[in-house]
């Protein structure tokens, strides 16, 4: 559908929903990145404090009964926005949704410049961190296109764990030439500072990225697939004995620190996507409507001057959809899913969404686990879990 003629329907129920944020700024682009992000020389921040307002109003207008659960703000590079564009969208989603008691998370690069705002962001109201540190080794930090190096990353790690209640970092592995002895130093460093939550992703090529084109021309290889999975089963290994198992493929916590906006988007619950680029899954009755916003930043900001929303897609998702998405989310997550309760919850009869003989086959493979109506991925299947979602969903 056309920008300036956005089409909510609105729904007067209430729900528990996640806010996400997205501010779409860096100061440079990464190579392994696909997302909504852009370098700009300059960006007037009372503007965007103002766009991010008018949205949130806009929305609430149709959805004036949510109720926040969470509030992230992702990018982009959001410890680049202004702590008082911070503290004033925390404080209009609070005036519409509630949420004085819930996780506010901001994303963050570790660079000096961005640890010196960092109090300023717990004063605004946020009470977690997640930090991109992507790697503590120099000559990889430089290979991934990052502006800091691995004492800069130390010192703001130190600054964050100072100001926050919560602080979590990401890690990439499986980067070219990695060992296990590698990543098993490497990752010993970093359990090694006592996190609460953890990050670690394996590095992938994304279509259109500059590592893609790279990748295209034969400048590096990633480690082959049996080195690969021998870094998973590792990292599994070494996580889970440091008190940090991973509650989804890739994020790894203590008991009680798991990111709960996360767990609404892999528990197929509703979020609210605010600015350039952000989608939303908004209630529905037994389905929902995808929202999917304007990426490229000026085109959002006048969209949203225009008519109070960025919108460039509203669709609505089906009950059957909404319960093949939650099987696919579901399966990423360590607690699995009960397959009654999404039958339940989206009156979608299992046998229109989930090859059973497929779900049976998989468990007696020894791939997946199946406990009073409760699947779950056991660790042989955790490596090709993409593989065998596509087997379970019809």
């Amino acid at each position: 559908m056309s920008p300036d003629k956005p089409s909510l329907p609105g729904d007067s129920a209430p729900h528990a929903a996640g806010i996400y944020v997205h501010w779409p700024f860096c100061l440079k682009k990464c190579p392994y990145c696909d997302f909504n992000s852009h370098v700009r020389d300059s960006v007037d921040h009372d503007d965007w404090s103002r766009a991010l307002i008018a949205e949130i109003d806009a929305t609430a207008a149709l959805y004036p009964n949510l109720k926040a659960a969470s509030i992230f703000f992702g990018g982009g590079t959001p410890s680049l926005m202004a702590p008082e564009t911070v503290a004033v969208v925390i404080e209009r989603v609070r005036s519409h949704w509630g949420g004085d008691e819930i996780e506010i998370t901001l994303e963050a690069n570790p660079s000096s410049v961005e640890a010196g705002r960092f109090r300023a962001y717990r004063e605004a109201g946020v009470n977690r961190l997640s930090m991109g540190i992507q790697s503590l080794r120099d000559d990889a930090l430089q290979f991934l296109g990052r502006l800091h190096n691995a004492s800069e990353a130390l010192r703001a790690l130190e600054v964050a764990r100072h100001t926050f209640e919560r602080v979590s970092f990401d890690l990439i592995y499986a980067r070219p030439g990695m060992e296990l002895a590698d990543w098993r130093t490497e990752l010993s460093e970093a359990l090694a500072m006592a996190p609460s939550h953890l990050s670690l992703y394996q590095l992938t090529i994304e279509e259109g990225t500059a590592f893609w084109h790279q990748y295209r021309r034969g400048a590096f290889a990633l480690p082959d697939e049996e080195t690969a999975a021998a870094l998973y089963d590792l990292t599994q290994d070494m996580t889970a004995a440091a008190g940090l198992p991973a509650y989804e493929t890739s994020n790894h916590a203590a008991m009680g620190q798991e990111s709960q906006h996360n767990l609404i988007y892999w528990r197929g619950l509703p979020y609210v996507g605010i600015g350039p680029g952000a989608h939303g899954r908004l209630p529905n009755g037994s389905g929902a409507l995808a929202t999917a916003n304007i990426k490229r930043p000026e085109d959002w900001l006048k969209a949203v001057s225009d008519t109070g929303f960025g919108l460039t897609e509203t669709f609505t998702v089906e009950p059957l959809e909404r319960a093949t998405e939650a099987l696919m989310m579901g399966l990423r997550l360590m607690e699995g899913l009960d397959i009654a309760a999404i039958e339940t919850r989206f009156g979608a009869p299992r046998n229109e969404w989930l090859d059973e003989a497929t779900l049976a086959s998989l468990v007696s493979d020894g791939f997946l686990k199946a406990d009073d109506g409760r699947v779950t991925v056991t660790r042989a299947g955790q490596p090709v879990l993409n593989h065998l979602i596509g087997k379970l969903a019809l």
